[in-house]
């Protein structure tokens, strides 16, 4: 048990910095060493740590993205921000058109797929006007996370704990919509509020080369505008959606079997269409569902639950669960946090609603600090490349108050529904 427990630690550890120390290892490679690790160790049986990976949940993942990367390859992303970002209004006003696109489109197309097809435009959109891309940039990250949390199919994460609780996306939505909503203008207002006479851009700054071929404003490096692609895309991704909401085929089916149509195509190579299809994210919850059902045989995380239980703690309260999801999923991240508890919420309480309160709370808590969520990260990394740096103080000075106002709302809102 020890040794398991200290591959764990290990492996939770990276999770929680990014990379571990003194090696050049990251959060997908750390998952995949644990899970050989504990078999090689026999903390684990190879049969065992098969049937821990939860392939359904998986399939339904890679459906998504799927559908999701055919919005990218489209031109969707790109066409929509040019058209938000060249209008002629306000900065006020802009930021708002950026946010409630942000989290539209987070809530149906996933988070993480929005911020990388998207930042790029963003940035060198708002650089070709003069403005100040950091509070955009910030607010469209904000708004992703607050707007991927109206949905089971919203993030990540959330399609993970929609397979393992079976979870309703009318369920779900119906908790963790308006809380979802109202995140937005409040985070529209503490934005303005922070950069209120500081829109514009003082200096230019310096490109680097990965960079430079991105900073312009028709973004020549994006796919064209096809309608004809994105019809195709809008009406599988609802057919999809209405699926999930109005039949009980199995959700990973109707996933893989929307990806497969898309895939189907006379104009976009499908090679295209699967290199947007995030196989890192695919493998490092691979690991961890066996690094977690290896710790899981040692009976340890049921002391734990018990412990907790006996203090007055109940993961199967909506309350309970929300905050400590949300201070989990800033230690170790997001779909770490999820994947680590989705298997100890087997309550009599509504699933709906453990589902909506995890993701109010992985989500809302994101926005703290930058490495809070793949979002953030995708952000900053791209700011930094085109020579505008976001400091962890400047992003959590704003984050800070994101999270405290509408992590606030979410809790009343759960303790009255």
């Amino acid at each position: 048990m020890d040794l398991t427990l200290t591959i764990f630690l290990l492996v939770y550890l990276v999770m929680g910095l990014g990379t571990l120390p003194g090696f050049k290892v990251d959060r997908t490679g750390a998952a995949v060493i644990g899970a050989v690790a504990v078999m090689a160790t026999g903390s684990i049986s190879a049969a065992s740590a098969w049937a821990a990976i939860d392939y359904s949940s998986l399939g339904m993942l890679f459906g998504l993205m799927v559908v999701s990367a055919a919005f990218t390859v489209s031109g969707f992303y790109g066409w929509t921000t040019q058209r938000v970002a060249e209008s002629n209004v306000s900065e006020p006003l802009l930021l708002a058109m950026l946010i409630g696109a942000s989290g539209l489109m987070a809530a149906f197309l996933t988070n993480d797929v929005v911020a990388v097809a998207m930042s790029p435009l963003l940035i060198s959109l708002t650089l070709s006007r003069g403005l100040n891309p950091i509070p955009f940039l910030l607010g469209f990250c904000f708004a992703a996370n607050a707007g991927a949390a109206a949905t089971i199919i919203g993030s990540p994460q959330n399609m993970i704990a929609a397979q393992k609780l079976h979870l309703s996306f009318a369920g779900v939505s119906k908790i963790a919509a308006l809380p979802a909503l109202i995140a937005l203008p409040m985070i529209w207002a503490i934005i303005c509020f922070l950069y209120r006479g500081r829109w514009k851009l003082t200096a230019k700054p310096a490109l680097t080369a990965q960079a430079a071929p991105q900073a312009t404003p028709l973004a020549a490096t994006l796919p064209v505008f096809s309608l004809a692609e994105t019809l195709k895309a809008a009406i599988i991704g609802l057919s999809v959606i209405g699926a999930f909401i109005f039949t009980d085929w199995p959700r990973e089916l109707v996933a893989l079997s929307g990806a497969g149509f898309l895939l189907l195509s006379r104009r976009i190579s499908s090679k295209d269409m699967l290199g947007q299809v995030d196989g890192n994210l695919l493998l490092l919850i691979t690991g961890l569902f066996v690094v977690n059902a290896a710790l899981a045989a040692t009976g340890l995380p049921q002391i734990l639950l018990g412990y907790m239980t006996e203090s007055g703690i109940d993961l199967g309260e909506p309350l309970p669960l929300f905050f400590i999801s949300a201070v989990l999923s800033n230690l170790v991240g997001n779909n770490p946090a999820v994947i680590l508890l989705v298997p100890y919420l087997h309550a009599d309480s509504d699933p709906n609603a453990l589902g909506a309160a995890l993701s109010l709370g992985t989500h809302f808590s994101s926005n703290l600090i930058i490495f809070g969520s793949l979002a953030g990260i995708i952000m900053v990394e791209r700011a930094a490349a085109f020579g505008l740096k976001i400091s962890f103080g400047e992003f959590s000075r704003a984050g800070a108050l994101v999270t405290l106002a509408t992590m606030g709302f979410a809790s009343i809102w759960i303790l009255l529904t």
